[in-house]
């Protein structure tokens, strides 16, 4: 099983600096269905429903929802509205809060500030059209419930390429080498994340999708990176909060020393780097609040590894 004429729509936001090849739709044919995947928040709906039109996509079977975060799901009911053949595949815990966005919106507005009014109100996704089964209609696309970024995380499995959403952290186009880092929004357990990771290399994924950002065609090495990452990044941030300090420029600091990957954040465009800051800001959040609800013991097994 494969995806057939699968292409990249990339979501970029004139509006954010360095919100550019960052935000992407994806969308192909599976088993004669049309599948798109993530959406992308209202602000670039039109964009996405121009592109697809451009291409001929006159019918959408399937929308596949790897999480409810407004850059990824906002816009869906938007899309719903162009493409009334289209039914929603989203984590089960994340589908009352699209039948109902109230809530998801505000949290939105609280977390992000004016990021998330760029990306415009979540538009509700009426409740007969938005459900959760491990096997998409007769796609033959597995479904696999990835907690970690985000309670409500999924990954669709389609043969040998895997859409793997923000379960392996967040990747960026480099000239020389990989740049990745892992995106773990407050509330953060790191065991959880772990598992879903695992669980992932153990499908031996070849091809694998970031929604933030691209196609690797050597899937599991950057599934291994991600993993690594995780246990290396809560280490640092054990060790900074040891040291008295939850700054993120001293947290960065000690990633630059440690963590040869992330080190390659250097050769992003400039532009992009005070967007990645702010994110690994919410990063450190997320494991500063999973260090903070370890035993003294867990805490000093954590420093001791570092």
């Amino acid at each position: 099983m494969t995806v057939e004429n699968l292409f990249c729509i990339d979501l970029d936001q004139p509006a954010l600096p360095g919100f550019h090849r960052f935000i992407s739709s994806w969308c192909g044919c599976v088993a004669g269905r049309t599948i798109v995947v993530d959406p992308g928040p209202l602000s670039t709906i039109p964009h996405l429903v121009a592109e697809l039109r451009r291409r001929s996509i006159d019918r959408i079977d399937h929308i596949l929802l790897t999480h409810i975060h407004i850059d990824h799901a906002g816009g869906t009911g938007a899309l719903l509205r162009e493409y009334p053949a289209a039914r929603v595949s989203c984590h089960p815990d994340g589908i009352r809060h699209l039948v109902d966005p109230r809530q998801l919106w505000q949290g939105s507005l609280k977390v992000l500030g004016r990021t998330a009014e760029i990306y415009g109100e979540i538009v509700p996704v009426p409740a007969e059209r938005i459900d959760f089964s491990e096997q998409v209609g007769t796609t033959g696309i597995r479904a696999h419930l990835t907690p970690g970024h985000a309670p409500h995380h999924c990954c669709y499995q389609v043969g040998e390429l895997l859409f793997a959403g923000e379960v392996a952290g967040v990747r960026g186009e480099v000239a020389d080498g990989i740049y990745m880092r892992p995106a773990t929004p407050p509330r953060f357990i790191l065991p959880v994340a772990l598992d879903s990771l695992q669980r992932m290399i153990d499908l031996a994924p070849q091809r694998m999708i970031f929604a933030h950002y691209g196609l690797v065609d050597n899937a599991l090495d950057h599934l291994r990176i991600a993993r690594r990452q995780l246990r290396l990044w809560v280490r640092g941030a054990a060790v900074t909060a040891a040291e008295g300090t939850v700054d993120v420029e001293a947290f960065i600091a000690w990633l630059l020393d440690h963590d040869d990957i992330f080190r390659n954040i250097g050769q992003l465009p400039a532009e992009v780097q005070p967007r990645e800051r702010e994110f690994i800001g919410n990063t450190l959040r997320g494991m500063n609040g999973y260090v903070a609800g370890l035993s003294e013991n867990e805490r000093r097994t954590l420093l001791a590894a570092a």
